[in-house]
């Protein structure tokens, strides 16, 4: 496995592991994530939204039993208030919520700090400098080690880029969902790297393409038709396996992480193996780029002044 490392000097598996799907049950989600650690999957990202503190709790009860809070770079992140008996979420950036929700995290994570703390979102009306401050005072009291957002927002990136002092920027990114290409330059002249979610595009670029896109993707994503993804998906997959592709794909950006999920063991081997296969075999530079050309170049249209 490659490592990582920001400019705060946090070390990031280049394959991370993002916790959103795993199993509600304790005993489950902990089975996972000591295999995740054993494959040398070291980072995992979580939130506090995700199963209403559920999630925490379950990776906070596997840091417990397992002893390996010093091998695990631990990220969570913050700004969503939800309602413990109904469906309700009320976006807060606020100094208070945040200084609030990092205490209750750490309680359900079972640490007293987090390597990474996230914006679990944020708009260009927010009180962004209230926001970085709190993040940055985080910072000195210990609690976290470093700061980041999770956006797809290309005015709220460029404003923290060029105002706070981040680590990382997380946002959709696969060979479909291609538009943080667009972000690239900016993003690595403040030394900031990526944290790439959704790189198998819910399992399209996978070799269950073809009943995940009929599946899940029938009515087309991202302004792009059905026809067209399937086009893409035909073509690339005639080249090369999609996963490996999109793996060294990404890999070849400045990424701190590529943050996979996955709610079963097997799941979880597959997508080291994939990995590990890009590394010991990756695919021919111009054969990766008839892969990539595959796809329609997409740009950000929203939220971009």
């Amino acid at each position: 496995m490659k490592f990582n490392t920001t400019k705060s000097g946090i070390k990031f598996s280049e394959l991370g592991f993002g916790a959103m799907n795993l199993p509600n049950d304790a005993i489950d989600s902990q089975y996972i994530l000591d295999q995740a650690v054993d494959l040398g999957i070291t980072y995992i990202d979580t939130a506090d939204l995700y199963q209403k503190g559920q999630n925490e709790k379950n990776i906070g009860h596997f840091i417990k039993q397992s002893k390996k809070r010093d091998q695990i770079t631990l990220a969570s992140k913050v700004g969503n208030r939800f309602n413990m008996v109904n469906d309700d979420v009320q976006w807060d950036p606020s100094k208070a919520h945040i200084k609030q929700s990092i205490h209750e995290s750490l309680k359900r994570l079972e640490t007293d700090y987090l390597d990474l703390y996230m914006l679990h979102g944020g708009t260009i009306e927010d009180q962004m400098d209230e926001t970085i401050e709190t993040f940055e005072n985080l910072k000195k009291e210990g609690l976290i080690r470093a700061y980041g957002i999770s956006s797809i927002r290309p005015n709220v990136i460029d404003y923290y880029l060029k105002h706070s002092q981040i680590d990382t920027i997380m946002m959709q990114f696969n060979f479909i969902d291609n538009r943080p290409t667009d972000l690239i330059d900016a993003i690595q002249s403040e030394n900031v790297k990526i944290l790439a979610r959704g790189p198998l595009m819910k399992g399209l670029l996978t070799d269950q393409s073809e009943a995940v896109l009929n599946k899940k993707f029938r009515e087309g994503t991202l302004g792009l038709t059905y026809d067209t993804i399937k086009e893409g998906v035909q073509i690339a997959q005639q080249i090369a396996p999609l996963q490996q592709a999109v793996y060294q794909y990404l890999s070849s950006y400045d990424v701190a992480s590529i943050v996979n999920g996955a709610s079963t063991v097997e799941q979880l081997k597959a997508n080291v193996r994939a990995y590990e296969q890009m590394k010991d075999d990756p695919i021919e530079t111009d054969a990766l780029n008839q892969m990539i050309h595959a796809f329609k170049s997409i740009q950000y249209e929203d939220h971009l002044v």
